[in-house]
């Protein structure tokens, strides 16, 4: 009695209604639809991907192969010579150094800005979401506006700023330039974050007596790491793939590597190498590519969790 009686709802469950089966359709999976979305996604990746597979091919073959003419073939040699001469002994104008010296140059501009563009971002963010003092919606308002003005516009005020303060031509002067454009972006994502936040948890800290910093580093940091890869990964492609600002203020000896690659490539002296100029490429964006794959996940997830949050 009491196996039929458990039976009886799974039996109940599967029986078909009055009206015939109940519950969601089975789908196809050659449906219409889903052939449809898979194969614009195929089109689409093949579109991206194509160029970066000619680049990736060239960069290992030598220039009797290239001058074959086919470019979609795979080398039948492969040879990484065109990417040792793009890291070591390409000229970037006087210079023949490669992109080494320019490489280093990157480092030391993408991440100081990277870290002092993130700090004080990730406090005007706190402080704009969590204690609402005078003015606050005001000094936001011009942060964001800050934003939408073009580069282009600033470009000499901020070359007379740098040549009074005597950081022109210098990469300290870099760090500076870059840090305070990304502050106004860096500032809306942290502010919607913190904003998306349990405002429990900041109550319960004041009833507990913690101060501004006291809720800032012991509560909004720890949970506050996928909104800081987020920033990671938006400074670090934003400012290692800059070139407008490393050729505008600084001087050759401290060119940033988009700078160095921009000369390798348009250079008109001797045999145009485009195995070296695919090198050189490839081996610039090697950097956020890197990061991107590394903290992929935790960008998607904060994104997710209220990174554009209004």
């Amino acid at each position: 009695m009491s196996t039929a009686t458990l039976a009886s709802p799974v039996a109940a469950a599967a029986a078909p209604g009055p009206g015939g089966p109940q519950g969601p359709k089975p789908q196809r999976r050659f449906s219409r639809r889903n052939l449809f979305v898979y194969g614009t996604l195929f089109v689409v990746a093949v579109y991206y991907l194509l160029p970066l597979y000619v680049m990736v091919v060239t960069s290992l073959k030598g220039m009797p192969e290239i001058r074959m003419g086919n470019i979609f073939s795979p080398p039948m040699e492969i040879t990484f010579e065109p990417w040792v001469k793009a890291w070591a002994t390409a000229c970037t104008g006087l210079n023949c150094d490669g992109l080494s010296r320019g490489f280093w140059n990157s480092v030391r501009i993408t991440v100081p800005s990277v870290v002092l563009s993130i700090a004080i971002a990730s406090v005007n963010g706190y402080a704009l979401a969590n204690w609402r003092f005078k003015g606050a919606e005001t000094f936001f308002a011009i942060l964001i506006v800050g934003a939408f003005i073009p580069y282009q516009v600033m470009l000499y005020p901020i070359v007379i700023i740098l040549r009074e303060i005597g950081l022109y031509g210098s990469l300290t002067g870099l760090v500076l330039v870059h840090s305070i454009f990304g502050m106004p972006i860096l500032t809306l994502l942290f502010r919607n974050y913190f904003a998306s936040m349990p405002e429990e948890l900041f109550k319960a800290a004041r009833v507990d007596g913690a101060g501004f910093w006291g809720i800032y580093f012991r509560i909004m940091l720890p949970m506050s790491l996928p909104i800081f890869v987020v920033a990671v990964i938006i400074q670090i492609t934003g400012i290692w793939n800059d070139f407008l600002f490393g050729v505008v203020y600084t001087r050759p000896d401290t060119y940033p590597m988009t700078v160095q690659l921009n000369n390798i490539v348009n250079s008109v002296q001797g045999v145009k190498e485009y195995n070296v100029n695919m090198a050189a490429t490839l081996i610039t964006g090697l950097v956020p590519l890197a990061v991107y794959f590394v903290s992929g996940k935790l960008f998607v997830r904060g994104i997710a969790a209220g990174a554009v949050k209004g």
